[in-house]
C-alpha cells in the first residue's frame, strides 16, 4: 500500500498516523528513538507491507501487470491501490478526501523537525502537488508515475502506468475491492495488539 493507505490505516491518532506514513524512511532499528505511539505506527507499517505482500488477492492483481513492469510492478500495484481507494474514499471514510488529506499534511508539517530527512524533503513537493487526493484521478498519477519512472533512469516503464490502469480496471478495482476491507480488519487489529503489548514486543519483530 501507499501513502494514501497508510494514513488511512492509522485510526484516529495522529502520532500512529505519522509513524505509519514515514515508516519507509525508517531503515532498521531507528524507530526506537521515536515516542511509543509513533514507534507503534512504524511498526503497524511494517505489518501492513507484510500483510499486504503475501496476500493472495494482491498477487493475483500484480501477475496481471507483470509482463508490463517486472520487478516494478509490486511498486506500481501500491500506487494503483491507492488510487481505487481515493476514488471509491466516501465507501472508506466519513470525512472527504481533501479534508483528510489536509489533516495529514498539517500533522507532518506541525512535527518536521522529527521527520526523517527523506521525509522532510518530500514534503513540499507532497503538499504542493496534493499527492494524497490527486490519487483519485488519472492526471496525477501521470505525474506520480512519470517522477518515479524518472527516478529509475526511465528503465521501470512506470510512464505507461496510467494505461496499464486503464487497461485492466475492472479486474483490479474487483481486487481492490475485494481486499482493502480484510486490510482494514488486520490493520485495526494488529494496532490494538502492538499497543496492547508493547512495541518492544520480540513477538513483532520476528513478525516483521
Amino acid at each position: 500500500m501507499n501513502f494514501l493507505a497508510h494514513a488511512h490505516l492509522s485510526g484516529n491518532n495522529n502520532k500512529v498516523l505519522l509513524g505509519n506514513f514515514f515508516a519507509d524512511a525508517v531503515k532498521g532499528k531507528q524507530w526506537e528513538k521515536f515516542e511509543t505511539e509513533i514507534q507503534a505506527g512504524i511498526l503497524l507499517h511494517r505489518q501492513i507491507d507484510t500483510f499486504t505482500d503475501k496476500h493472495l488477492i494482491v498477487k493475483r492483481s500484480v501477475n496481471r501487470i507483470r509482463e508490463d513492469y517486472g520487478r516494478y510492478s509490486g511498486v506500481v500495484m501500491d500506487i494503483y491501490y491507492d488510487h481505487f481507494l481515493a476514488k471509491n474514499w466516501k465507501l472508506y471514510h466519513p470525512s472527504s478526501l481533501n479534508s483528510f488529506s489536509k489533516h495529514v499534511y498539517a500533522e507532518l508539517t506541525k512535527r518536521f523537525l522529527i521527520l526523517p530527512d527523506r521525509t522532510k524533503r518530500m514534503l513540499p513537493f507532497l503538499i504542493a502537488q496534493n499527492w494524497l487526493t490527486s490519487y483519485a484521478e488519472f492526471s496525477g498519477l501521470e505525474r506520480v508515475f512519470h517522477g518515479m519512472d524518472r527516478r529509475t533512469g526511465l528503465l521501470s516503464g512506470m510512464s505507461s502506468a496510467v494505461t496499464g490502469l486503464e487497461k485492466n480496471y475492472e479486474e483490479l478495482k474487483k481486487d481492490f475491492t475485494e481486499f482493502y476491507p480484510e486490510l482494514q480488519r488486520f490493520s485495526n487489529d494488529m494496532l490494538t495488539e502492538i499497543i496492547e503489548n508493547g512495541n518492544h514486543s520480540a513477538n513483532f519483530q520476528r513478525k516483521l
